[in-house]
């Protein structure tokens, strides 16, 4: 692992940029309240900025700015009526139903809102037993939603001052993630690689890039600095994120049957050279991510041309040495290789050629599509949909019923004297924290959550013990609180050790001398939190990913047929569009990602809930190279080159009778029996001309030909035909699975 570069990655990331701002909003309003000698009345105040703090999520600035100030408004509401409550059991527990319910039903109009409902809980949480000191409900909820209202302060100063700074970190990781992407590839090309396991870190790997790629797409595209103003930064970052897409592309087209590969070549220093040459891409990706992050000057960590002469200089070498009539097909598939190989080489120049231009000089660069298309359109909030999802057929409200049934024990057991629970809001924070739709999801939060509290706890009481000069507790702090909002959305665990780390720090400055009492009480309350979790999870109207897995394959089958489709008549008619090409490849791999989604939650599901797994591990391992043999065939789309000797329309008609079965299997349609069993023949000339070549080789000496981007026609002819092959039978494939599934 290269430390320095992991460093940087860490340094220029948004997350640590996230963290070090909410740590100086929470920090700097805390110092001049203890400088006045108020915090303790004030506490309430950097609460109210931390729970803002944790509203924003990244997108366009209206959406967040919209969603700080639905929270604020949330806050206050939520912080008065528990207050004002507080002291009456009963309407605590009618409160508990209502919002809940009502809260957690937000999630129906997306991701964003959400995390509002659920944040509003946890506000609802911590003031449901009274907040801390002895004050009116009225003060305590206005110093909270102050301390609220001061991060969106900071919230709408650093958007003014740093209007591209999200985008720049955005994109920048989105070339980081590329660059590891690169890197699992490669490991096909070492000595008998593990297919099974590199395939299955691809797979995850995807469902994180697309995710990436969607929270960017809205970002970039939806960012008014962005699309109207076409200021020269702006132009220049949408180049470099449609670029990331274009390469995004490459890098999966260049799948190959790398079994076949390593049978031809396994024995051969070529493809460990390979590896090596990929490896050297992979960290180049990461280079251009850390310099757009962190808007730094870059260029190439080596000489790209050099290194890739060399490679095609050592493929020439071998190929006079070893290529006959008999080799021919080999090496005609790896000089394929090499040249996708050279093409995403290329696109790295280009990319570097951009970054090294003077911002005030760009001024021609121009994507030439309409962005609007490549982003979801916003919905506004019908109050029909919400009512519409009153159903236990709505998974929005099985899950509401849950955190309410949670809640529910969760306060009736603090209600009850021999278990000593003297304030209830940890296990209902706990409970909220951990408890999300997804069973999969709840369970590894539910470790991770008692991971990180066992180990914050430790580090906690270790730091209290032997430190007690202020400054240094106050640099612990603040560290402990910038690396909590740093690791919250990528590293779970870690976040709640310096979480748990910061609060016992807080719990010590309110009420010095009491950390093993907090200890003990922290541990018993999430200990207590997570049993009663697991419980509801498990028996309290449970969502299990298999229930999803018809609809996710139907949408899958119906995105890549159209995508291949649009491939293909790009090849032989040449009458699609670049937008409609791009729009069909997105949808393509976005249903992709989610069928494997899918497939990795259904992992952590119990075994008697892992119903159809073998096959449905079989469909989504088809589905990817399905989706990547069709990006392959993409290259061709781009050329002006025809290619008669192909016959694109039997082939067409061939595959989609395929995938038409296999939806007509699903949906447990009538299926013809010649459609069940496709019986078209396509009529191409690709093996005569193949055999054609042999004979010459055969009769004629070899003429050492060294042009690394000039490849035969030939070569393209038969690269076509075997990616069609491969993409019917995987599509052959898939309808046998569609028939397991359904058995």
């Amino acid at each position: 692992m290269n430390y320095t570069s992991e460093l940087k990655k860490f340094v220029t990331s948004q997350y640590i940029h996230s963290g070090i701002r909410i740590a100086l909003a929470v920090v700097i309003p805390s110092i001049i309240l203890a400088y006045l000698g108020v915090l303790k009345q004030f506490f309430l105040f950097p609460l109210g900025t931390i729970f803002l703090a944790l509203t924003d999520m990244t997108g366009p600035f209206y959406r967040r700015r919209n969603s700080l100030i639905l929270a604020l408004f949330f806050y206050f509401f939520i912080g008065l009526i528990a207050g004002l409550l507080k002291d009456f059991p009963i309407l605590i527990f009618l409160e508990i139903i209502i919002f809940g319910i009502f809260f957690t039903m937000l999630g129906i109009y997306g991701k964003r809102l959400d995390v509002v409902g659920s944040l509003t809980l946890i506000v609802f949480a911590i003031f449901i037993d009274g907040a801390p000191g002895s004050y009116s409900a009225i003060r305590n909820a206005l110093i909270f939603s102050m301390g609220a209202a001061w991060f969106f302060i900071v919230f709408l100063l650093v958007t003014v001052l740093k209007p591209y700074k999200l985008a720049e970190q955005m994109i920048g990781e989105n070339y980081i993630e590329l660059g590891k992407y690169l890197r699992l590839k490669s490991q096909f090309y070492l000595k008998n690689p593990d297919f099974e396991g590199v395939y299955k870190q691809i797979f995850g790997l995807e469902v994180r890039i697309k995710e990436h790629q969607e929270a960017t797409r809205e970002v970039v595209f939806k960012t008014r600095q962005m699309v109207k103003e076409s200021t020269s930064t702006s132009r220049l970052l949408m180049q470099l994120f449609l670029n990331s897409f274009d390469l995004h592309e490459m890098l999966i087209l260049s799948t190959s049957d790398y079994k076949k590969l390593q049978q031809s070549f396994g024995d051969k220093e070529i493809l460990e050279k390979i590896n090596v040459y990929l490896n050297k891409l992979s960290n180049e990706l990461v280079n251009i991510g850390i310099s757009i992050q962190g808007r730094l000057k870059t260029s190439p960590i080596i000489n790209i041309s050099d290194e890739l002469h060399q490679l095609h200089e050592d493929f020439f070498e071998l190929r006079n040495k070893e290529m006959n009539a008999e080799t021919l097909e080999n090496f005609m598939i790896l000089r394929q290789i090499l040249l996708r190989i050279t093409e995403i080489s290329e696109e790295i120049q280009t990319i570097y050629k951009i970054r090294a231009q003077d911002i005030k000089l760009v001024k021609s660069l121009s994507t030439g599509l309409d962005l609007e298309k490549f982003v979801t359109k916003d919905e506004k909030l019908n109050h029909k949909v919400f009512i519409n999802n009153f159903s236990l057929k709505s998974n929005h409200f099985r899950h509401a019923i849950r955190i309410t049934v949670a809640m529910l024990i969760g306060y009736a057991l603090s209600k009850i004297s021999i278990l000593g629970i003297n304030k209830v809001y940890w296990i209902l924070i706990t409970i909220l924290a951990i408890m999300k739709p997804a069973y999969s999801i709840t369970k590894r939060r539910n470790i991770l959550r008692i991971y990180g509290t066992l180990g914050g706890g430790v580090i906690g009481f270790l730091i209290i013990h032997f430190i007690s000069n202020p400054i240094a507790l106050l640099i612990i702090f603040l560290v402990s609180l910038t690396l909590t909002f740093s690791f919250l959305k990528d590293k779970y665990a870690w976040a709640v050790v310096f979480m748990t780390i910061y609060i016992f720090l807080i719990f010590n400055f309110v009420k010095p001398g009491n950390f093993m009492d907090i200890l003990s009480e922290r541990l018993k309350d999430t200990a207590i939190a997570g049993v009663i979790v697991f419980l509801v999870s498990y028996l309290v109207l449970p969502v299990w990913e298999h229930q999803k897995n018809k609809n996710l394959i139907l949408k899958y089958l119906n995105d890549n047929r159209k995508y291949f489709n649009t491939i293909v008549d790009s090849i032989s008619l040449k009458n699609v569009s670049l937008q409609d090409y791009k729009m069909s490849r997105k949808n393509a791999i976005i249903s992709l990602a989610n069928l494997s989604d899918n497939f990795q939650k259904m992992l952590s599901d119990p075994k008697e809930q892992q119903k159809n797994l073998e096959n449905i591990h079989l469909f989504t391992t088809t589905s990817h190279l399905f989706t990547a043999y069709v990006a392959s065939l993409s290259q061709y789309a781009q050329k002006d080159e025809t290619y008669e000797a192909i016959d694109f329309a039997g082939w067409k008609n061939k595959i989609n009778a395929e995938l038409i079965a296999a939806k007509s299997i699903l949906e447990n349609e009538k299926i013809e029996k010649n459609t069940e069993k496709t019986t078209f023949i396509t009529e191409d000339l690709v093996d005569e001309l193949l055999e054609k070549r042999k004979k010459e080789i055969k009769e004629e000496e070899f003429l050492d030909r060294r042009d690394p981007k000039v490849i035969s026609h030939l070569t393209e002819l038969k690269n076509i035909k075997e990616l069609l092959e491969l993409i019917y039978n995987e599509a052959r494939e898939q309808r046998k699975i569609a028939k397991k599934i359904i058995n």
